[in-house]
């Protein structure tokens, strides 16, 4: 079974840019796509981006598109989640999970995804 651990969270003032880390390991990180999600206090969990595992193919919510960049480095094992020009509203913990290639597609909806990290704080001042 493949372990995730999220880093990078902290508190931001509005405008400002954070970069999320999700390091992978126990098993080979490419035979997963990998998203984030976020859940803020009183809200449901919110899908935020899908990368395959190549790379080569990325989806964003609306809410966070031209703001948020979705990466990983396969050799490294990570995935990484670029933030930038953050609102207060952009507050939530953030996870990252993956989602098996086998049988799997690239897909917003938390249910498919079979691995979860512990999340990561991301607070955003106005």
């Amino acid at each position: 079974q493949v372990q995730l651990v999220e880093s990078g969270g902290g508190l931001v003032q509005a405008g400002g840019s954070l970069r999320l880390s999700c390091s992978a390991s126990g098993r080979t990180f490419s035979d997963y796509h990998m998203g984030w999600f976020r859940l803020a206090p009183g809200t449901e969990r919110e899908f935020v981006a899908v990368i395959s595992w190549s790379g080569g193919s990325t989806y964003y919510a609306d809410s966070v598109k031209g703001r948020f960049t979705i990466s990983r480095d396969n050799a490294k094992n990570t995935g990484y989640l670029l933030m930038n020009s953050l609102k207060p509203e952009d507050t939530a913990i953030y996870y990252c999970a993956l989602t098996s290639i086998i049988g799997g597609t690239l897909t917003y909806a938390a249910r498919a995804y079979g691995v979860w990290g512990q999340g990561t704080q991301v607070t955003v001042s106005s």
